[in-house]
């Protein structure tokens, strides 16, 4: 346990990330996850730090900030994170640094009311869980492999914590360094290597550090105090591989989308609510009912979308997909809330392209029955 004071243990950190940024053995762009969120805040400010105390001559590194927005994610923390992002692409912008901030989303046919409600997919519960690669792993996975086939590897910086949860130990503890290096190894895409520059900070020591230190990029951190503070909790943090994926849709990080299933209850949401946002209650309520209509027989089709019926080991039938009824049924109740909270919750170009997979069912549905 380190009990030097938090300043000083903030300025070893920054010049970690300056050594490292500086590092003569590789020169790949570094891309940096950032969720808003406490851990990648604290990572974003750190690589701020250290590239402001760096002359200009040697930042030769590209660094990219790059956040994911699922489509889905809570509408607060999104407005937190647009405010965010934009603050950083002016600072950026002034200060003449080395970087790109971009933002990933799932491709249009992969959007979570595309699969739930154009193709019927049932709500993601813990044993089928479909949502967590669509919407976080694969758009900023793809961004990674794009800039590892530019420049032949990539440096993914996360704010990962030792002491986050058990089962993030286990993970960070599995993938140690590789030898002589601050760097290792990701689980699942090649060429990329994790740099995780606060891993050994507590929660406190984090909180410590965004109360004494204003961001760089402009502002305080007061609005994600009170982020939190509303919300009870933590948020779901940058995932880029099935190893990860548990930090999503647990108990333990409560940030994440707001139609998000497979946890029992929505805790921040519910946080906000209780904190006066009561914009929020039909989206609790609706999220309620996906859950409570996801095993409802009458629902969901008794043949799976390839056409065949399936049954488990025990004989046990496994119902397909949401019927047409019950997806039509579904989308008519989103456009209610969306009308209800007055803010975007579902594109256009979704519904259109629901509306396109509801026509291919039916028109298959058709020729099964004339067979």
């Amino acid at each position: 346990m380190d009990d030097r004071p938090i300043a000083d243990r903030w300025q070893d950190i920054v010049q970690h990330v300056k050594e490292e940024y500086l590092s003569e053995t590789q020169a790949y762009p570094w891309i940096v996850g950032f969720s808003g969120g406490k851990d990648s805040t604290v990572v974003a400010h750190a690589v701020f730090e250290a590239l402001l105390s760096i002359p200009p001559s040697r930042r030769n590194r590209p660094v990219h900030i790059v956040s994911n927005d699922t489509m889905v994610e809570s509408p607060l923390v999104m407005a937190h994170l647009d405010s965010v992002t934009t603050l950083i692409e002016g600072a950026v912008e002034g200060l003449g640094l080395p970087m790109t901030v971009a933002r990933t989303k799932p491709d249009l046919d992969k959007t979570f009311w595309v699969l739930l409600i154009g193709k019927g997919y049932p709500s993601p519960n813990s044993q089928m869980r479909w949502c967590t690669d669509r919407l976080k792993i694969q758009p900023t996975s793809t961004y990674i492999k794009d800039n590892i086939s530019a420049h032949g590897a990539a440096i993914v910086v996360l704010g990962v914590r030792r002491t986050e949860s058990i089962r993030r130990m286990q993970t960070v503890n599995k993938y140690e360094n590789l030898r002589g290096s601050n760097l290792n190894e990701h689980s699942s895409i090649a060429g990329a290597y994790i740099f995780r520059p606060i891993l050994e900070l507590s929660t406190d020591d984090v909180w410590e550090l965004l109360g004494s230190f204003p961001a760089p990029w402009g502002g305080t951190h007061t609005k994600l105090f009170q982020l939190y503070r509303d919300a009870e909790g933590g948020e779901c943090p940058v995932v880029l591989s099935k190893d990860e994926a548990p930090g999503c849709g647990t108990k333990n990080s409560r940030f994440g989308c707001w139609t998000c299933t497979v946890v029992e209850k929505d805790k921040s949401l519910q946080g906000f609510i209780d904190s006066g946002q009561h914009a929020y209650k039909p989206l609790v309520a609706f999220r309620d009912w996906l859950v409570d209509i996801r095993n409802d027989p009458a629902r969901r089709s008794a043949i799976r979308r390839n056409g065949r019926l399936t049954f488990d080991l025990s004989g046990k039938h496994i119902p397909g997909p949401f019927t047409i009824q019950a997806r039509r049924e579904i989308l008519e109740r989103l456009l209610q809330v969306q009308s209800e909270f007055g803010g975007q919750l579902i594109t256009d170009d979704e519904v259109n392209l629901i509306h396109k997979f509801w026509a291919m069912d039916l028109q298959q549905q058709e020729g099964l029955a004339n067979v």
